[in-house]
């Protein structure tokens, strides 16, 4: 009898994952992750006519050809993006999240300044483009 009363569980508890994985894979489809001063291709379902980005100052997209798109995280923090057709129909509308790569670097503060090192495996200065300078300035880094 004990077997027989664990096994509805046993599918009540794999159901219950199951689902929960497949809310979880939706939630993550929603977000594009960028690192800064990377890119990252964005492949598209339909060729697009119009493209938006919210803040310009966070990421910035390149037209490959009518399918494809290049994202570069420019800035830290989140934007949107909005993909239209050649009749005004969404393709994509999505938020982009820019964030920083932690592969290999040291970020020192010095009361008010931070500076990044990159270490692979000697430490150098890395290289902080204009609105990543702005980003963490807004940030109070």
């Amino acid at each position: 009898m004990a077997t027989r009363k664990s096994v509805p569980l046993f599918l009540s508890l794999a159901t219950s994952v199951v689902l929960g994985l497949s809310v979880s894979g939706a939630a993550r489809a929603e977000s594009i992750e960028v690192i800064m001063n990377q890119a990252k291709i964005v492949k598209l379902a339909r060729p697009a006519d119009t493209i938006v980005i919210g803040n310009p100052n966070i990421a910035d997209a390149s037209v490959k050809d009518s399918s494809t798109l290049v994202l570069t995280g420019k800035g830290f923090g989140v934007t949107n993006l909005v993909i239209l057709d050649a009749d005004g129909v969404p393709i994509v509308d999505e938020q982009i999240r820019v964030t920083s790569a932690d592969n290999n670097s040291v970020q020192i503060y010095r009361r008010a300044e931070l500076e990044t090192l990159s270490c692979a495996p000697t430490c150098y200065v890395a290289y902080k483009n204009e609105a990543e300078a702005a980003s963490q300035q807004a940030a109070g880094q």
